[in-house]
C-alpha cells in the first residue's frame, strides 16, 4: 500500500512559466513516445500507477489534484487499483473536513484529492493540459499538429531538465533546468535517483520516474481520453460508410439525366 511521505521536494510555482526566470528563450522539451499518444494510444496502467505513487510520495506534500474524484483510481483504464486497495490509500494517506462533524476524518473514495497543502503551489489535476510543450514554427503550431500539446512533455522535460548548476540573485537560489523558460527555475529539483522505491522493480531514476508522474498527470487532466478516442474513431466510420451511400444514391438519382443506367 502507498505511503504518504512528507517529502518537502514536489512541484512548486516553477510549473507556471511567469514564475522566478532569468531572462532567456524558451526551454528545450523532449518528445517522449508515451504510450497513449496517438488515435490508438492507451495509458499504461502499470506506469500510471507509479506515476501515482510518485504523487503520493513526493508531490502531494504540496500540491492538490481538487479536481480529481479518488473513486477514480479504480476506474478502467486509470491506474486500475481495487477497489478495496482505494479505500484503503484514500484513508491512510489524506484527511478532509466533515461539516457534519466538524472535525477531519479520514478521505473516503467519494471523496476528491485534497486541494493545494503548500501555499501558492498550483493545483496539478489540470496541469497537463494546462502546459504547451510545443510551438511554431512562428506560430503556426506545426509542431502541435504533429507531436500534439505536449503538456506531459514539458512536465517531464522540466522534471529531468535540471543540470545541477546554480546561482544566488536578489537572495534567492535558482537551478539550472533546461526546460524551463528563461533557463534558471527557483524551484529546487523535486526528484533525485532511487527517491522512490517501485514495488515491480521498475527504473526508478529521475529521467524514468519524470515520464511516469508526467503520465499520471495526464491521466488526471484527460482522464476520458481513450473513451473518447474510440467514439472518435467510430465516428469517423459512420461518417465515412455515410458518405459513400450518399454517393452512390447521388449517382442513381442523377443516372437517369446523363443518360446512363441505373442498374
Amino acid at each position: 500500500m502507498l505511503k504518504k511521505l512528507a517529502t518537502g521536494a514536489a512541484f512548486a510555482l516553477a510549473l507556471v512559466p511567469a514564475a522566478g526566470f532569468a531572462a532567456g528563450g524558451s526551454g528545450h522539451v523532449e518528445d517522449f513516445q508515451f504510450s497513449f499518444e496517438g488515435p490508438f494510444g492507451k495509458y499504461d496502467q502499470n506506469q500510471l500507477q507509479r506515476g501515482l505513487q510518485i504523487y503520493t510520495e513526493v508531490c502531494a506534500a504540496c500540491h492538490g489534484l481538487k479536481f480529481v474524484p479518488i473513486r477514480t483510481l479504480s476506474d478502467e483504464g486509470g491506474p486500475g487499483l481495487p477497489e478495496e486497495q482505494v479505500r484503503a490509500y484514500a484513508a491512510e494517506n489524506f484527511t478532509v473536513y466533515d461539516p457534519e462533524l466538524d472535525e477531519d476524518r479520514p478521505a473516503k473514495p467519494v471523496d476528491h484529492f485534497p486541494e493545494n497543502t503548500a501555499a501558492g503551489a498550483p493545483d496539478l489535476s489540470l496541469m497537463a493540459k494546462a502546459r504547451a510543450g510545443f510551438h511554431g514554427p512562428y506560430g503556426s503550431g506545426m509542431n502541435q499538429l504533429f507531436k500534439g500539446m505536449g503538456g506531459a512533455e514539458y512536465i517531464a522535460s522540466l522534471l529531468d531538465g535540471y543540470t545541477g548548476k546554480e546561482k544566488e540573485e536578489a537572495g534567492t537560489i535558482f537551478y539550472e533546468n533546461t526546460a524551463f523558460p528563461g533557463g534558471w527555475i527557483s524551484m529546487a529539483p523535486p526528484l533525485s535517483d532511487e527517491q522512490v522505491e517501485f514495488a515491480d522493480g521498475h527504473a526508478n531514476d529521475v529521467h524514468h520516474m519524470s515520464q511516469d508522474v508526467a503520465a499520471f498527470l495526464m491521466w488526471t487532466a484527460e482522464p476520458k481520453m481513450m473513451a473518447r478516442q474510440q467514439a472518435g474513431f467510430v465516428g469517423v466510420l459512420i461518417l465515412t460508410l455515410l458518405s459513400v451511400l450518399l454517393y452512390l444514391t447521388n449517382k442513381r438519382l442523377w443516372a437517369p439525366h446523363k443518360g446512363k443506367k441505373t442498374s
